[in-house]
């Protein structure tokens, strides 16, 4: 995804609300592709994140950097 899309995308943004007795928001329901965007784009502030705090200290080949990324645990 690309940066500067999250904007448009809360605009785009999918939501449920459910609601107590007094008609109070107390939770939000999300289809599971609003979640799956919403998870890529943590993760990708993340890792931008953690690049600008890492800059400086030695960086990883390309081929280095994908064999740790594919060696990370995801969560479904």
């Amino acid at each position: 995804m690309k940066l500067g899309c999250e904007k448009n995308f809360m605009e785009e943004l999918k939501r449920n609300y459910i609601v107590d007795e007094q008609n109070q928001k107390i939770a939000v329901q999300l289809d599971i592709e609003t979640f799956n965007r919403i998870e890529e784009i943590l993760e990708n502030f993340a890792l931008a994140k953690l690049m600008k705090e890492q800059s400086g200290e030695e960086a990883f080949e390309l081929d280095e950097a994908l064999e740790h990324y594919q060696g990370l645990e995801k969560t479904d």
